[in-house]
């Protein structure tokens, strides 16, 4: 029997095509993992979710002038 392949949920594995076999049959299993494949940016694509496609750079920039207003020391001297 060819090597097949599929996804593990849990305690089950959903195999990518029918092995063939009737429903109820007993098997023995062998797993290997398959390393992912990653692309450079993907993560940030998945991170970035619907947005990804509409980013301008004036929203980078508006997220680069909030981080540089958290930078700054806006308390009170407790001594005044």
């Amino acid at each position: 029997m060819d090597a097949l392949q599929g996804k593990i949920h849990g305690h089950t594995v959903e195999l990518n095509r029918n092995p063939g076999l009737p429903d109820g049959q007993d098997a023995e299993v062998h797993l290997r993992v398959i390393p992912l494949k990653k692309n450079w940016g993907e993560g940030l694509q998945r991170c970035a979710g619907a947005m990804a496609d509409e980013w301008t750079v004036e929203d980078d920039q508006i997220l680069e002038q909030i981080s540089q207003e958290r930078k700054l020391d806006t308390r009170q001297d407790l001594a005044e």
